[in-house]
Protein backbone atom coordinates (compact mmCIF):
# COMPACT_ATOMS: atom_id res chain seq x y z
CA UNK A 1 0.00 0.00 0.00
CA UNK A 2 1.23 3.24 -1.11
CA UNK A 3 0.92 6.22 0.90
CA UNK A 4 -0.07 6.68 4.25
CA UNK A 5 -2.68 3.95 5.94
CA UNK A 6 -4.28 6.33 8.49
CA UNK A 7 -4.77 10.23 7.98
CA UNK A 8 -6.40 12.84 9.77
CA UNK A 9 -9.55 15.06 7.57
CA UNK A 10 -10.20 18.06 8.93
CA UNK A 11 -12.87 20.21 7.29
CA UNK A 12 -13.38 23.47 8.61
CA UNK A 13 -16.00 26.44 7.89
CA UNK A 14 -14.95 27.58 3.92
CA UNK A 15 -16.62 27.05 0.72
CA UNK A 16 -16.09 23.95 -0.79
CA UNK A 17 -17.27 21.20 0.87
CA UNK A 18 -17.74 19.02 -1.97
CA UNK A 19 -13.92 18.50 -2.06
CA UNK A 20 -14.05 17.27 1.41
CA UNK A 21 -17.08 14.85 0.95
CA UNK A 22 -14.89 13.68 -2.25
CA UNK A 23 -11.75 13.07 -0.38
CA UNK A 24 -13.37 11.27 2.45
CA UNK A 25 -14.97 8.60 -0.37
CA UNK A 26 -12.02 8.36 -2.10
CA UNK A 27 -9.73 7.50 0.88
CA UNK A 28 -12.85 5.17 1.97
CA UNK A 29 -12.11 2.95 -1.21
CA UNK A 30 -8.54 2.89 -0.87
CA UNK A 31 -8.71 1.21 2.86
CA UNK A 32 -7.47 4.17 4.45
CA UNK A 33 -8.42 4.65 8.25
CA UNK A 34 -9.83 8.53 8.70
CA UNK A 35 -9.89 10.56 11.30
CA UNK A 36 -12.49 12.98 10.71
CA UNK A 37 -12.87 16.12 12.26
CA UNK A 38 -15.26 19.21 11.63
CA UNK A 39 -16.29 22.23 12.53
CA UNK A 40 -19.55 24.34 13.80
CA UNK A 41 -19.09 26.40 10.85
CA UNK A 42 -18.09 23.31 8.51
CA UNK A 43 -21.37 21.92 9.09
CA UNK A 44 -23.33 25.01 8.44
CA UNK A 45 -21.58 25.36 5.38
CA UNK A 46 -22.11 21.79 4.30
CA UNK A 47 -25.92 21.81 5.14
CA UNK A 48 -25.99 25.06 2.83
CA UNK A 49 -23.52 23.58 -0.14
CA UNK A 50 -24.59 20.05 -0.06
CA UNK A 51 -28.01 17.52 0.26
CA UNK A 52 -25.45 16.19 3.15
CA UNK A 53 -26.68 17.28 6.95
CA UNK A 54 -24.56 15.70 9.31
CA UNK A 55 -25.64 14.90 12.78
CA UNK A 56 -24.18 16.79 15.88
CA UNK A 57 -22.98 14.34 17.96
CA UNK A 58 -19.69 12.67 16.80
CA UNK A 59 -20.97 9.10 17.62
CA UNK A 60 -23.98 9.84 15.16
CA UNK A 61 -22.11 11.47 12.46
CA UNK A 62 -19.01 8.19 12.60
CA UNK A 63 -22.63 5.80 12.09
CA UNK A 64 -23.62 8.29 9.07
CA UNK A 65 -20.61 8.83 7.34
CA UNK A 66 -19.77 5.19 7.50
CA UNK A 67 -23.30 4.18 5.90
CA UNK A 68 -22.94 7.29 3.36
CA UNK A 69 -19.32 6.27 2.45
CA UNK A 70 -19.72 2.06 2.87
CA UNK A 71 -16.73 2.12 5.04
CA UNK A 72 -16.08 -0.85 6.99
CA UNK A 73 -16.71 -0.46 10.89
CA UNK A 74 -14.07 1.58 12.46
CA UNK A 75 -12.87 2.95 8.84
CA UNK A 76 -13.88 6.41 9.61
CA UNK A 77 -13.59 7.64 13.53
CA UNK A 78 -14.98 11.12 14.48
CA UNK A 79 -13.81 13.16 17.27
CA UNK A 80 -15.78 16.06 18.17
CA UNK A 81 -14.11 19.52 18.86
CA UNK A 82 -12.40 19.35 22.53
CA UNK A 83 -11.28 15.66 22.33
CA UNK A 84 -7.90 16.21 23.73
CA UNK A 85 -7.70 12.30 24.39
CA UNK A 86 -8.05 11.29 21.04
CA UNK A 87 -5.43 9.95 18.67
CA UNK A 88 -4.65 13.21 17.29
CA UNK A 89 -4.01 15.28 19.64
CA UNK A 90 -0.81 13.49 20.72
CA UNK A 91 2.81 13.09 18.07
CA UNK A 92 2.35 8.98 19.77
CA UNK A 93 -0.76 8.17 18.39
CA UNK A 94 -1.68 11.03 15.02
CA UNK A 95 -1.73 9.62 11.32
CA UNK A 96 1.24 9.84 9.49
CA UNK A 97 -0.67 12.82 7.80
CA UNK A 98 -3.69 15.29 7.94
CA UNK A 99 -5.33 17.28 5.24
CA UNK A 100 -7.60 20.46 5.91
CA UNK A 101 -9.93 20.79 3.33
CA UNK A 102 -11.73 23.45 3.11
CA UNK A 103 -9.16 25.59 5.11
CA UNK A 104 -11.00 28.71 6.47
CA UNK A 105 -8.65 31.40 6.99
CA UNK A 106 -9.13 31.50 10.03
CA UNK A 107 -8.28 27.80 10.61
CA UNK A 108 -4.89 28.53 8.68
CA UNK A 109 -4.62 31.89 11.04
CA UNK A 110 -4.95 29.98 14.00
CA UNK A 111 -2.45 27.35 12.67
CA UNK A 112 0.14 29.49 11.75
CA UNK A 113 0.04 31.03 15.21
CA UNK A 114 0.14 27.65 16.99
CA UNK A 115 -3.13 28.69 18.53
CA UNK A 116 -4.59 25.20 19.55
CA UNK A 117 -8.27 26.21 20.92
CA UNK A 118 -10.20 23.38 19.33
CA UNK A 119 -8.96 19.55 18.19
CA UNK A 120 -8.76 20.97 14.77
CA UNK A 121 -5.89 23.45 15.55
CA UNK A 122 -4.52 21.02 17.75
CA UNK A 123 -3.78 18.68 15.52
CA UNK A 124 -2.16 20.72 12.67
CA UNK A 125 0.00 21.62 15.63
CA UNK A 126 0.86 18.59 16.54
CA UNK A 127 1.08 16.96 12.49
CA UNK A 128 3.53 20.29 12.45
CA UNK A 129 5.63 19.48 15.43
CA UNK A 130 6.00 16.07 14.68
CA UNK A 131 7.19 16.37 10.91
CA UNK A 132 4.96 14.88 9.58
CA UNK A 133 2.56 15.86 6.17
CA UNK A 134 0.21 18.31 6.49
CA UNK A 135 -1.69 19.65 3.63
CA UNK A 136 -4.14 23.01 3.89
CA UNK A 137 -6.62 23.74 1.13
CA UNK A 138 -7.79 27.30 1.48
CA UNK A 139 -10.35 28.42 -0.97
CA UNK A 140 -10.74 32.15 -0.18
CA UNK A 141 -10.31 34.61 -2.84
CA UNK A 142 -8.98 37.17 -3.46
CA UNK A 143 -6.29 36.58 -0.38
CA UNK A 144 -5.13 39.53 1.95
CA UNK A 145 -1.84 39.98 2.97
CA UNK A 146 -2.10 38.46 5.99
CA UNK A 147 -3.72 35.45 4.54
CA UNK A 148 -0.37 35.41 1.92
CA UNK A 149 1.86 36.16 5.10
CA UNK A 150 0.08 32.75 7.08
CA UNK A 151 0.28 30.75 3.95
CA UNK A 152 4.07 31.47 3.42
CA UNK A 153 4.64 30.83 7.26
CA UNK A 154 3.17 27.57 7.19
CA UNK A 155 4.59 26.27 4.39
CA UNK A 156 8.44 27.35 5.69
CA UNK A 157 7.24 25.52 8.62
CA UNK A 158 6.66 22.40 5.80
CA UNK A 159 3.16 22.69 5.60
CA UNK A 160 1.68 22.42 1.79
CA UNK A 161 -0.50 24.78 0.47
CA UNK A 162 -2.34 23.51 -2.06
CA UNK A 163 -5.43 26.46 -2.50
CA UNK A 164 -9.04 25.02 -4.23
CA UNK A 165 -7.99 25.88 -8.06
CA UNK A 166 -9.06 23.16 -10.53
CA UNK A 167 -7.46 23.57 -13.76
CA UNK A 168 -8.49 22.99 -17.26
CA UNK A 169 -6.17 21.17 -19.52
CA UNK A 170 -8.27 18.16 -19.00
CA UNK A 171 -11.34 19.63 -20.67
CA UNK A 172 -13.99 19.23 -17.07
CA UNK A 173 -17.72 18.93 -18.38
CA UNK A 174 -18.90 18.82 -15.01
CA UNK A 175 -18.54 20.22 -11.46
CA UNK A 176 -17.91 16.84 -10.49
CA UNK A 177 -14.53 16.95 -12.61
CA UNK A 178 -13.46 20.12 -11.25
CA UNK A 179 -13.86 18.85 -7.38
CA UNK A 180 -11.88 15.38 -8.47
CA UNK A 181 -9.25 17.61 -10.00
CA UNK A 182 -8.87 18.98 -6.83
CA UNK A 183 -8.99 16.11 -5.27
CA UNK A 184 -6.71 13.82 -7.37
CA UNK A 185 -4.43 16.51 -6.87
CA UNK A 186 -4.46 15.88 -3.00
CA UNK A 187 -4.25 12.52 -3.35
CA UNK A 188 -1.49 12.65 -5.41
CA UNK A 189 0.49 14.54 -2.89
CA UNK A 190 -0.77 11.89 -0.33
CA UNK A 191 1.26 9.00 -2.66
CA UNK A 192 -2.23 7.28 -2.60
CA UNK A 193 -3.19 5.93 -6.24
CA UNK A 194 -6.14 7.63 -7.99
CA UNK A 195 -7.96 7.33 -11.52
CA UNK A 196 -9.84 10.68 -11.49
CA UNK A 197 -6.59 12.35 -13.56
CA UNK A 198 -4.07 11.78 -15.22
CA UNK A 199 -0.62 12.55 -14.09
CA UNK A 200 0.57 15.55 -16.75
CA UNK A 201 2.13 13.70 -19.77
CA UNK A 202 0.64 10.22 -19.11
CA UNK A 203 -1.62 10.99 -22.12
CA UNK A 204 -0.04 13.55 -24.36
CA UNK A 205 -0.94 13.92 -27.32
CA UNK A 206 0.99 15.03 -30.73
CA UNK A 207 4.75 16.07 -29.63
CA UNK A 208 7.44 16.58 -31.88
CA UNK A 209 7.23 15.00 -35.56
Amino acid sequence: MSGPERITLAVTGASGMQYALRLLDCLVREDREVHFLISKAAQLVMATETDVSLPAKPQAMQAFLTEYTGAAAGQIRVYGKEDWMSPVASGSGAPAAMVVVPCSTGTLSAIATGACNNLVERAADVTLKERRQLILVPREAPYSSIHLENMLKLSNMGAIIMPASPGFYHQPQTIDDLVDFVVARILNLLNIPQDMLPRWGEHHVGGDE
